[in-house]
């Protein structure tokens, strides 16, 4: 604790005499920040991620390093909510080299796109790849296993000489349902659901799906063999992990019956399975029979081309340019949205002080650490970007954060974590100056939908308790009754609420704290 502590006392004053401040802007902190929320969603862009991943010259692609060479042997196959602009994109730019393509899309998201004149991210009407729709709801159904089957048949019969381009975003293991026979898609849903309600982690709930399924755990790399395999990622889950991303059908891993059957009799599932499953988990030998019997030779190139922490970088940029100074936190902060209250309060009574804050702030910082998934590096290297900023005067600090925390719902209302987030760190500013002379928070789905409603988030400050009071609203009322929506759209007409609309992306959420130059005290 000492040594972490020891990182944030004070610098010496270097730009007090001769380094100039950022110029002011005269936008408000909260039209600021909105663009700056604008710039990290135009960063993760299907279109725009694939159109930066893949570099062509004549009949050789790279990508990621490796290159390719192009000889009217590019296959394509997809699943997700926003492979359908990023195939758009790439038959823009390989189309020439095309044979075919299948991607697995979300029901009626053609038509969603041309109603809010999205029609760049659709395919062209003469073009070579299928779209295929399913999932309603976000729930495999028969349409989504139909366009699995067709996924597979494509990648089952190609050749060394072949390259199969994979393209996967957040949605995309409801829309590639392909149950090991004779299992149901009805059972294996069935399962997993009983799962999921005995308390079952994401992880565990993925290795059943993994052992359950022909195409996620690496078997859709594996029906591709012997072709080359590059599996192009949009990540919409903490940390990137390959293996949890749309199950990660491009990730070879290994499937262990006693392991599921440990899972299964540690949760009480084991006597009530259905028999088809028994007998899946009952077999020896490979998990994937006939002439393929054998791993592939070589693992299938997967990269993750858009993410939390691309939209964070792209936010930071445009944040800069609009006179503020950029501090990442995190793109990894999960945990109940009071735990990150806290944390985002504190970080701005921090930046905030007038002179060097005292110890016991920094330690209460890095205890709530592991609580909302930061590490204790990365508070204490922001404290010590903090400090610096206030000690040296560099003017507005931009503090900058991603990633998905959750909310224990108590009440029927209606809302979503980030509007409740935006609440409960209003609360916790309360007491510091407001702005344009106090910090200014927003927090938003970079999906464009908060919970079911038409907002990503809200952007909030200290005053927010006492505007809601003057308007007649009870604000602690409406947390209980998680109906944070109806607060912001009742509060000031609204006029909080971030409505980006039709995003076509998603890669979790994006915190910010604007927090201006506090005074400096000269001794």
């Amino acid at each position: 604790m000492a040594r972490a502590l020891s990182l944030l006392r004070p610098r010496p004053f270097l730009a007090l005499i001769g380094r100039r401040k950022p110029a002011l802007c005269k936008m408000s902190l909260d039209s600021r920040a909105r663009l700056v929320f604008a710039a990290a969603l135009e960063a993760v862009q299907p279109d725009a991620v694939v159109r930066q991943s893949i570099q062509r010259k004549q009949d050789t692609v790279t990508i990621d390093g490796h290159k390719y060479t192009l000889k009217q042997n590019l296959h394509l196959v997809g699943f997700g909510k926003a492979v359908l602009g990023m195939a758009a994109e790439v038959e823009k730019i390989l189309g020439d080299h095309l044979v075919r393509g299948v991607i697995s899309v979300p029901s009626g998201i053609q038509q969603t796109l041309r109603q809010h004149g999205k029609e760049h991210l659709l395919l062209k009407e003469n073009s070579r790849i299928k779209v295929m729709e399913g999932a309603r709801n976000n729930l495999p159904d028969a349409a989504a296993q139909h366009a699995a089957d067709a996924i597979k048949q494509v990648a089952s019969g190609l050749s060394e000489e072949d390259l199969l381009l994979v393209l996967i975003s957040g949605g995309g293991s409801a829309l590639l349902p392909a149950p090991i026979p004779p299992i149901s898609l009805q059972e294996k849903v069935d399962v997993t659901r009983r799962l999921a309600a005995a308390g079952a982690t994401i992880q565990e709930l993925n290795t059943v799906r993994r052992a359950l399924s022909s195409l996620k755990g690496g078997g859709l790399a594996h029906c591709a063999h012997p072709a080359q395999v590059v599996a192009l990622i949009l990540s919409d889950v903490i940390g990137d992990p390959l293996d949890l991303i749309a199950s990660g059908p491009t990730v070879k891993s290994e499937v262990w019956a006693e392991e599921i059957l440990s899972l299964l009799r540690h949760y009480k599932l084991l006597d009530s399975l259905p028999e088809s499953v028994n007998e899946v988990l009952g077999r020896s030998g490979p998990r994937w029979k006939g002439n393929k019997d054998q791993a592939p030779s070589a693992d299938a190139l997967n990269v993750v081309i858009g993410s939390n922490g691309v939209a964070l970088k792209c936010a930071g940029r445009r944040a800069r340019e609009l006179g503020f100074r950029p501090v990442v936190l995190s793109p990894g902060v999960c945990g109940d949205v009071r735990s990150v209250s806290k944390l985002y309060g504190l970080l701005a009574r921090f930046a905030s002080s007038r002179d060097e804050p005292p110890p016991e702030m920094a330690a209460e910082l890095l205890k709530l650490g592991p609580d909302v998934g930061v590490e204790s590096w990365d508070l204490c290297r922001t404290m010590h970007l903090l400090d610096q900023a206030r000690a040296e005067g560099w003017g507005a600090t931009c503090l900058l954060a991603g990633g998905e925390p959750t909310v224990e719902l108590t009440g029927q209302g209606k809302g979503g974590r980030n509007q409740e987030l935006a609440m409960r760190v209003a609360l916790e500013l309360r007491g510091l100056k407001l702005p344009p002379k106090g910090p200014v928070f927003l927090s938003g789905g970079t999906d464009g939908q908060d919970g079911p409603t038409d907002a990503a988030g809200a952007v909030t400050d200290g005053g927010l308790l006492d505007e809601a009071e003057a308007q007649g609203l009870d604000m602690n009322g409406f947390l209980s009754n998680n109906d944070s929506y109806t607060f912001f759209s009742r509060l000031s007409s609204g006029k909080k609420l971030l409505v980006p609309g039709l995003t076509c992306t998603n890669v979790m959420d994006v915190h910010m704290l604007i927090i201006p130059s506090a005074p400096i005290t000269v001794t």
